[in-house]
């Protein structure tokens, strides 16, 4: 996001990174920040596999990693490729073979973890084959699987030791002159990851690939990856991120996306404002926020929609909406368009009534950016 001189408390400065390719995706320079989540399903189950991608990519998932552990999950990957309608990542631990097949098999990019790849030798071999396939690769440093030397040298995982590892896979790289690359430095330790992170972006210009490893469930790890990934990205650090979650994938992608539309980063899909809900509401606040998260989560269109309970901070709140409703007295509630109070409505019928006017104004937003692409052509 460039300076906003109207609101200056809302600018980042976005580090400046190269710019790679991971299949069609771009990641670093002014591209956006791209989201990504990773299959947990059986890598040999290839429809398994494949529903889950397309699940994910339907959420707005923009690249998919998928565990190409043994030689029947390289022979799948190509079928899955073939079926996926996003680039495909290929995550390869301990053995150098995988990544060599997962490139032929057409994966868009191969994810080594340095530390259980092998030597250098092996390493370059890899090299090769990304080279040879057009893959993009991700160097994916991690707390817990740092090389023996440096946790000697350290005593421990710490940020000096994550970056010291990426920097010398990076010259690795480099030596053999494929610059092709991303990388990551994660922990399941927020302040590690974030302090690793931080330093790593001094003394690199490659694209960083944000995640806090192993966060934990829906809830605990909502909550440390939007705080550690939600520093970096205030601070202007990040060129695509993994929200890791014990959880369905697809949960993964929409908690990437709220964190980027919490910081203006990206925009998908309709934002509801809503409050926690008190005595004062006119309607049962929570039951009917359940139901349109629910109903509307086939809306691509970036849009806004405020749902507030009673009139102390409904009509404020609306007038930085697209669309809004607040609850008032007798078993009614104002409806705002654009800011605006345009008609009262009863609360029974009020779901289905809210979500025709959501699908409306997304049709209309649709049609006017349309034309202003036609017409700039």
């Amino acid at each position: 996001m460039s300076h906003n001189p109207i609101r200056p408390w809302r600018s980042i400065e976005r580090r400046k990174s190269r710019q790679i390719m991971v299949g069609n995706v771009p990641v670093g320079g002014d591209a956006p920040i791209s989201v990504q989540t990773m299959t947990n399903t059986v890598t040999t189950d290839v429809a398994a596999t494949i529903a889950q991608v397309q699940a994910a990519a339907e959420a707005g998932a923009d690249i998919v990693r998928v565990s190409v552990p043994d030689q029947a999950s390289s022979k799948a990957l190509k079928e899955i490729v073939a079926e996926s309608p996003v680039p495909i990542v290929a995550d390869i631990h301990f053995h150098y073979k995988r990544g060599i097949e997962a490139a032929e098999a057409g994966a868009a990019c191969l994810r080594i973890n340095p530390g259980n790849i092998g030597s250098e030798d092996r390493v370059r071999d890899v090299i090769a084959a990304a080279r040879d396939h057009g893959c993009s690769m991700r160097i994916g440093v991690n707390a817990g699987s740092l090389e023996r030397h440096l946790l000697e040298k350290y005593g421990e995982p710490c940020p000096e030791a994550m970056v010291e590892s990426g920097l010398e896979h990076i010259r690795i790289l480099e030596d053999n002159d494929f610059f092709d690359f991303k990388i990551s430095v994660k922990a399941s330790d927020v302040f590690l990851s974030a302090a690793a992170y931080h330093a790593l972006a001094d003394v690199t210009d490659a694209p960083l690939h944000l995640g806090i490893t192993e966060a934990g469930g829906l809830t605990s790890g909502t909550i440390k990856s939007s705080i550690g990934l939600g520093n970096l990205l205030w601070a202007g650090i990040g060129d695509t991120i993994r929200v890791s979650l014990s959880a369905d994938p697809v949960e993964e992608v929409k908690v990437g996306y709220e964190i980027l539309k919490s910081l203006g980063l990206r925009h998908r899909g309709v934002n509801i404002i809503s409050c926690p809900s008190c005595a004062r509401q006119g309607f049962d606040v929570i039951k009917t926020v359940e139901a349109l998260e629910k109903r509307l989560e086939h809306v691509k269109t970036p849009m806004s929609l405020s749902i507030i309970g009673c009139v102390v901070n409904g009509p404020g709140e609306a007038l930085m909406t697209d669309v809004g409703f607040t609850g008032g007295g007798a078993g009614h509630g104002m409806v705002y368009m654009a800011g605006k109070q345009d008609h009262k409505i009863g609360n029974e019928g009020m779901i289905d009534h809210i979500v025709e006017l959501v699908e409306k104004k997304a049709e209309e937003i649709e049609a006017e950016n349309a034309a202003a692409e036609e017409a700039a052509q």
